[in-house]
């Protein structure tokens, strides 16, 4: 587990948000699960995700570790990232990262989950974390018609082949020990 309770999300997002602020990266989506984290993110430079994640890995495991009394690493090994080169892998990246809880069983649909994007993205509610993506802005002319865009994708089920391939390059963080949900 990388989270067990409510404060240990809030200290992964503040740690989090304040790496991609100083290294300049644009969050576009995420969840974060009891035993990984899913990302989008755009870097504005070409270090920037990496010096995100050993920032966020150093800051948040030294929380954990004080936390719960325990040493050592927290996370499988490094993390691993893909560009996304089209509209439809992208949409696909959006719809994979906020539909994580579903698939694992832990609500029914992706606005039941608190620690995700899918608020932001798909109803518009404020999260400080979150900066639209340039074809997500062009999906309606206003906040309205993106949103209500943005939630008709996911009237569409990712296919097993889909998932698989986001499994496969996608960007996860996971704890280690843990299998991907």
């Amino acid at each position: 587990m990388i989270f067990t309770r409510d404060e240990d999300y809030f200290v992964f997002r503040d740690c989090f948000a304040d790496a991609c602020r100083r290294h300049d990266c644009l969050v576009h989506a995420y969840v974060l699960m009891t035993n990984h984290v899913h990302l989008l993110v755009t870097p504005r430079a070409e270090d920037s995700i990496p010096f995100v994640m050993q920032s966020v890995g150093r800051r948040y495991v030294r929380y954990f570790n004080d936390r719960y009394l325990r040493t050592g690493t927290l996370w499988e090994g490094r993390y691993r990232a893909a560009l996304i080169d089209t509209d439809r892998y992208l949409f696909s990246c959006y719809r994979y990262i906020e539909m994580n809880p579903v698939r694992a069983g832990l609500v029914s649909h992706p606005r039941h989950y608190r620690w995700s994007s899918y608020g932001a993205n798909a109803l518009g509610q404020p999260d400080e974390l979150v900066a639209p993506h340039e074809r997500l802005r062009a999906l309606g002319d206003d906040s309205e018609h993106r949103t209500a865009a943005y939630r008709g994708l996911f009237d569409q089920v990712l296919d097993e082949q889909e998932v698989t391939h986001i499994r496969g390059v996608g960007s996860i963080w996971r704890a280690r020990g843990q299998a991907e949900v």
